[in-house]
């Protein structure tokens, strides 16, 4: 078994996102996934990218915002919405709700993001 005390979960950011790194490769041995829960405020958002060689699963558990995808196109993406992204496929996330957007991300084979973000608590 594996515990993860709550002060051991590092928050990445840039403005406007959080990322709390719940596990990952820094706070765990899983071989397997990295789960992140990130929080947008309103107006923020991640940019357009792709993962080369993991997929990731977001869970959206609050709010409402606006999948960024390849061909510059877009698909609305609400609290309780699942979304799956293969490896290269282009995905990115804008807040244009009116309130926090919130999504849990499960990364398989696990990332460590903080080549992602400028700052690190």
């Amino acid at each position: 078994m594996e515990f993860i005390n709550s002060k051991d979960i590092v928050e990445l950011s840039n403005p406007g996102v959080v990322s709390r790194q719940l596990l990952n490769p820094e706070n765990s041995g899983s071989e397997r996934v990295t789960i992140t829960e990130v929080h947008l405020e309103v107006g923020a958002s991640q940019p357009r990218h792709t993962h080369d060689a993991s997929e990731q699963i977001w869970y959206a558990t609050k709010g409402t915002g606006k999948l960024l995808l390849a061909d510059d196109q877009t698909k609305e993406f609400k609290a309780g919405d699942v979304v799956r992204f293969a490896d290269k496929d282009v995905h990115g996330l804008l807040n244009d709700g009116d309130t926090e957007f919130v999504y849990v991300s499960v990364t398989a084979p696990p990332i460590n993001f903080g080549y992602a973000y400028k700052d690190k608590k």
